[in-house]
Parts: C-alpha cells; sequence; structure tokens
C-alpha cells in the first residue's frame, strides 16, 4: 500500500472530518486506502466506512474489516451506491481527486509523459474512451476546446491543428507518437510543463474527471446528514474552482439563490476560510502535496 501512494494531508484530512466512533463515513477516493486506513482507526463498534473506487487495481487494497464496505464505482454514483446499502445519511464524506502516484508510476496505464506506452489514461479500465480515441478520432474543434479548457494550453488552437495534420499519416498511438507528432509547438525550456497540460487535458476529458465532480458534489448535499463533514481535496485550478464554488453558492457558477425569505439557499457552510495547503515540511517529503488544496464544508 506505501508504494500505492502516500496519502496527501492525512492528518488534517481526518481532522476535517471530525470523525465520530458510532458514525458512517464514506471515501470516494479509496486508491492506496491510506485515508480510510485512518479513519477506520478512529471508528468504534457501530462505525462503518464505504469506499468507492473505479480502479480495479484499487481492489488489492481492500481493508479486512467487518466495519468496511469496498464499492467499485466512480463517486459520481455516490447515492445510488450508499442508498444501495442502507447508508444514508452519512456523518462525512471525503474525496481526494486526482490521479494516485501509483497510476502514474504504472508506465502501461499512459498517465505520465515519464514513459512510453499506448495513450490509455482510462481510470476506469473498462471504459471505452481511451487517450488514443480522444487524439485519433476528435474533431479538430473538440480537441481545441479539451486542450483550452481542461489544459489551460496556451496554444491551444495550434496544437488541434497539429495533432489533426499529423494523424492523416497514419494513428497516433504512444506517448512518444504524440510528442513527436507536436514537438515543433512546445515552447523551448517548457517541455514538462507544457506537455503536462496535454496530459492533463486529455485526461481529464478521458475520465470525464469534471462532470463526475459536479455530480458527486450535488449528491453530496443529499447523502449528508445536517452536521455531517465534506472533505473535499483537489490538485489543480479547475476542480478547486468547482468545489469553491458549490460550497460557496450551492451551484458552479453564477450568483447564490435565495429562498423567499431572502436567506442564502446553499446547504453548506464552508468551515475552512479559504483552502488549506500542505506544511512546507510535507511538501519537502511528498512532492505531489505541493499543489493540493483542501476544502471543508458543513451541510446545513
Amino acid at each position: 500500500m506505501s508504494n500505492y501512494h502516500t496519502p496527501v494531508m492525512l492528518a488534517e484530512c481526518i481532522e476535517a472530518l471530525n470523525i465520530k466512533p458510532n458514525g458512517t463515513y464514506v471515501d470516494v477516493t479509496f486508491g492506496g486506502g491510506g485515508h480510510s486506513r485512518e479513519i477506520m482507526k478512529h471508528l468504534g463498534e457501530g462505525g462503518q466506512l464505504l469506499a468507492f473506487d473505479q480502479d480495479a487495481d484499487a481492489q488489492q487494497n481492500v481493508i479486512d474489516d467487518e466495519r468496511f464496505t469496498f464499492i467499485d464505482q466512480n463517486f459520481r454514483y455516490l447515492k445510488n451506491f450508499t442508498r444501495l446499502h442502507d447508508a444514508i445519511p452519512v456523518d462525512g464524506i471525503l474525496a481526494d481527486l486526482g490521479v494516485s502516484s501509483y497510476q502514474f508510476d504504472q508506465a502501461e496505464r499512459g498517465f505520465s509523459i515519464r514513459f512510453d506506452a499506448e495513450l490509455d489514461m482510462r481510470m476506469n479500465q473498462a471504459s471505452d474512451l481511451s487517450a488514443k480515441e480522444v487524439v485519433n478520432t476528435y474533431s479538430e474543434a473538440d480537441l481545441h476546446r479539451i486542450f483550452g479548457m481542461y489544459g489551460e494550453v496556451q496554444n491551444a488552437k495550434s496544437l488541434a491543428k497539429t495533432i489533426v495534420t499529423a494523424r492523416l499519416n497514419g494513428p497516433i498511438v504512444t506517448i512518444a507518437d504524440l510528442k513527436n507528432a507536436i514537438s515543433n509547438i512546445i515552447p523551448r525550456g517548457k517541455e514538462n510543463k507544457y506537455l503536462a497540460q496535454v496530459f492533463q487535458a486529455l485526461r481529464i476529458e478521458v475520465n470525464q474527471e469534471l462532470e463526475a465532480l459536479k455530480d458527486f458534489l450535488m449528491q453530496s448535499a443529499e447523502v449528508l446528514k445536517p452536521g455531517g463533514r465534506l472533505v473535499v481535496m483537489s490538485y489543480h485550478s479547475l476542480e478547486d474552482r468547482l468545489v469553491k464554488n458549490f460550497i460557496a453558492k450551492g451551484k458552479f457558477s453564477g450568483e447564490v439563490e435565495k429562498d423567499l425569505y431572502g436567506n442564502n439557499n446553499r446547504p453548506f457552510d464552508a468551515v475552512s476560510r479559504g483552502a488549506i495547503i500542505a506544511s512546507d515540511e510535507e511538501i519537502l517529503n511528498n512532492n505531489r502535496a505541493r499543489s493540493a488544496k483542501l476544502r471543508i464544508a458543513v451541510k446545513k
């Protein structure tokens, strides 16, 4: 498990959940099980933990404990499966968004620019849509959209055009194929940052990450009991913006809606002012913590 993924801001997440020994909790991003194992330490005999993960590899980390239930699904189905397990309402929900270290380190999964492998990037390996499909079948306009929106790539239009032109000579199958196809438009001296943005855009599209996050956040308000905690850790501005807006407004854009009496119509109150970030010491020991932002809310 320690090779799988080092949990970021573990102590801060546990404190944020404010765990009751007999409470019901959900870890919607189980991964290596680091956060789940720590939650279990704080639960008594009457406590319960449900954990979601759509990646089949995460199942090797399942906790052997009758208080623990593993659900091999995307967290966008939070409400359906917590209801199925007769767990609603719950006392706390934890989400650690993004890709696990383990997934990045598995070359054949195609998540990392460090290796050469087939363009895959599917978190759910049973899914039909892979990065190879996106790169080879999406229109120039759609590629422009995802690289601009999800990768915040500066020259997204040129990038899309370059890919569409390159694939006329044959399919772009591997990470090396993609790097070669776009090598002439990568800014010199910023290769790694640029490729990371390109890969982020493809990964978000392949896994429908932002749509899944929106679905999850909306359902979290229905699944949590009043006073229950929502604890979400994100790793890039697109995710963090959605989480921040939802906690502040109960929606993802626009102004907060008011009821007939002029009261703010939103399900959560923020517990922390702004996002919590990792300590300098943790960032030194775990580089992945450098971009993490933790937000905590309580259900009204």
